[in-house]
């Protein structure tokens, strides 16, 4: 526990270990905090935390796997670079990075960090399913409209997390 000075007032006041003394929120125990929340925040948070559990199975689970895959790879001589075993691996990588990203969008409600899912989390998420998407396009069955389509959405999604973030760059000015 440590002792933190108040920006406004000079006065000092112990904050839990790693409370954020610049948080809005103001620094309580867990339980303390706990007891203010009304009954749906607290459902809330028990549901996050179900999540949470369940999604660190599944990346467990798929690191497992992917771990299983790379040493099969590895161990039957086949060449990584070859475009099948490549997408595969990659595939599955992209598949563990946007789970864990969903988790810690999750881990941050948990938190009490952020009240809801930040939408700019969302749009990055989905900027990484369809990065994934492409990493793991067949080129035997290519249609361009699918290609068009896909890229529409990734333009349109990077420029929406661009307008966020500088809109966030303002506000934090």
């Amino acid at each position: 526990m440590g002792i933190v000075e108040s920006a406004t007032g000079g006065r000092s006041q112990r904050l839990p270990d790693g409370a954020d003394a610049r948080s809005s929120r103001p620094a309580a125990w867990p339980h303390e905090e706990w007891k203010l929340l009304s009954f749906y925040e607290k459902f809330e948070q028990c549901v996050a935390l179900v999540l949470v559990a369940l999604i660190s199975l599944v990346i467990v689970s798929a690191l497992y796997r992917l771990a299983l895959k790379v040493l099969a790879t590895l161990l039957e001589a086949a060449d990584p670079t070859d475009p099948g075993v490549f997408q595969a691996l990659f595939g599955m990588i992209m598949t563990l990075l946007i789970a864990m990203e969903f988790k810690h969008s999750i881990l941050r409600v948990v938190a009490r960090r952020d009240n809801i899912i930040q939408v700019k989390t969302v749009i990055l998420i989905a900027i990484l399913a369809i990065s994934r998407k492409f990493i793991v396009l067949d080129t035997k069955h290519l249609v361009a409209a699918d290609i068009a389509a896909l890229s529409g959405a990734l333009l349109a999604l990077g420029c929406v997390y661009w307008l966020m973030r500088e809109r966030d760059d303002r506000v934090q000015r």
